[in-house]
């Protein structure tokens, strides 16, 4: 039996910065974390960056604007972001990269990739496990409990005050007291019962980009008790991966960023989308969701020789080929009509000046779906192909929480219980994405809840 002043339950960035936060407060801290110790970390482990409001610094390009950063969310997601959240979010981010530094971490000057993203984030040295290790011992300096294969079982209520956890670790039931309660243990994305239920056949096509240990169990409790639920059902952050990936714990590496550069056919050789709709940071998140619309949830995106450096390399060669006959046999695609589909959009390429960091003029005309931007004959052999599959990185149903992360209940908020990260993403935005804003929510919401649950609001 354990007692503590603040329990956390997660230990990925949000849980690990909320439980600092607490402990620098003052407060007695115990965090529970469901992997093992090498595992550790949940989805954070395959971040290596984040995104924030700022003037022009040593580590990005340029200036990035509170409106920005609105207007970008905007664009990605329509009407479907909480304005008030975001706003908080937005405007507690601009001290993250100084807060991040007085905490170990270590950043990198401005770089440029495949995502265009020098002016808009910052990355941090190492990617996600270098940040998770630092964090991790800036806890332990300061007394932080941790267990890890800790299995919550159940959470106990009085009304609706939580009182203690049980866990099971190693074949045992623990149980922790506490004074408060801080959730951040991501969704439910590993969680393929769920999945099932929640998608039917097409799940069993699905990719787990995100931690297999994320199966919402915490999330499914506080719903059991009454806690206010937000967000789609079926919502995620679901991007292209490569179809050879491994079924969970893929990360990161698994994205495919050629789909701006070529062209995107699915099983029966038909293009179904606009692949240069925007760039690539603000679209990226979008083609998962369209690649499990598609027949056996496949596609495969088509570039040729002159492509190639255009893009990061995926994690395993492209199929290749001389001839686009060749080529579409080998995917097992109706090559004449792949061919025709090939041929029409070529036919429709207007070029211009290519420029593959920001919104060029190379376009199509007189085809359905078009090419907005990047748009190139493909007609340089040899030629290649990158298999698709949806990959989902986490979901967006969560917790509803209050302004300083406090959980709310259908008959009342929840006094003691606070929530951060994935699990209250859905507060912010529940469709699209932008590259980095997850973390810049687990980082706003788990100051806000380590704050919240030691009375520093």
């Amino acid at each position: 039996m354990f007692n503590f002043d603040v329990c956390v339950i997660g230990g990925g960035n949000a849980g690990i910065v909320s439980a600092i936060t607490a402990a620098e407060n003052g407060s007695s801290v115990i965090l529970l974390e469901v992997s093992p110790i090498f595992e550790r970390g949940g989805n954070t482990k395959y971040t290596r960056d984040i995104r924030y409001v700022h003037e022009a610094d040593s580590y990005t390009s340029g200036s990035y604007s509170a409106q920005e950063l609105i207007d970008d969310l905007k664009s990605v997601s329509g009407d479907k972001i909480n304005l008030e959240k975001a706003n908080i979010v937005i405007e507690n981010s601009s001290d993250i990269p100084s807060w991040m530094e007085k905490h170990g971490v270590i950043f990198k000057n401005d770089i440029r990739g495949t995502l265009s993203l020098s002016r808009t984030n910052v990355f941090f040295l190492g990617g996600g496990k270098a940040l998770l290790n630092t964090y991790y011992r800036r806890a332990e300096k300061l007394g932080i409990k941790i267990l890890y294969n800790s299995n919550l079982t159940n959470i106990k209520f009085n009304d609706g005050t939580a009182k203690s956890i049980s866990a099971l670790i190693d074949n045992n039931i623990i149980q922790v007291f506490f004074n408060n309660l801080i959730l951040a243990s991501g969704g439910f994305e590993g969680n393929t019962e769920v999945l099932n239920k929640l998608w039917g056949p097409k799940a069993d096509n699905f990719i787990i980009r995100g931690s297999r240990f994320n199966t919402g169990k915490p999330l499914f409790i506080m719903r059991e008790n009454g806690a206010k639920i937000i967000g789609p059902p079926r919502g995620g952050h679901m991007v292209g991966v490569d179809g050879r990936a491994p079924k969970f714990d893929g990360g990161i590496v698994t994205r495919i960023d050629a789909i701006p550069m070529g062209i995107v056919i699915n099983r029966d050789g038909e293009r179904f989308y606009d692949e240069g709709e925007d760039i690539w940071p603000k679209r990226y998140a979008i083609w998962g969701q369209l690649i499990a619309d598609q027949p056996d949830q496949c596609a495969y995106v088509i570039v040729d020789a002159k492509m190639k450096g255009d893009y990061m390399p995926g994690p395993f060669p492209p199929y290749s080929a001389n001839t686009f006959e060749e080529l579409f046999k080998k995917l097992n695609v109706p090559f004449e009509k792949a061919i025709k589909n090939v041929e029409d959009f070529n036919n429709a390429v207007r070029m211009g000046k290519f420029d593959r960091s920001v919104k060029d003029d190379c376009h199509t005309e007189g085809i359905s779906p078009p090419k907005s931007h990047w748009a190139r004959r493909i007609d340089t052999p040899p030629f290649y192909a990158y298999p698709l599959k949806p990959g989902l990185t986490f979901t967006y149903l969560g917790l509803e929480i209050d302004n300083d992360g406090r959980v709310m209940g259908i008959d009342g908020d929840f006094a003691n219980v606070y929530a951060a990260g994935e699990i209250m993403s859905g507060n912010v935005l529940v469709s699209g994405y932008l590259a980095g804003f997850g973390l810049t929510i687990g980082t706003v919401f788990g100051r806000r809840a380590g704050n919240s649950a030691t009375g520093r609001y």
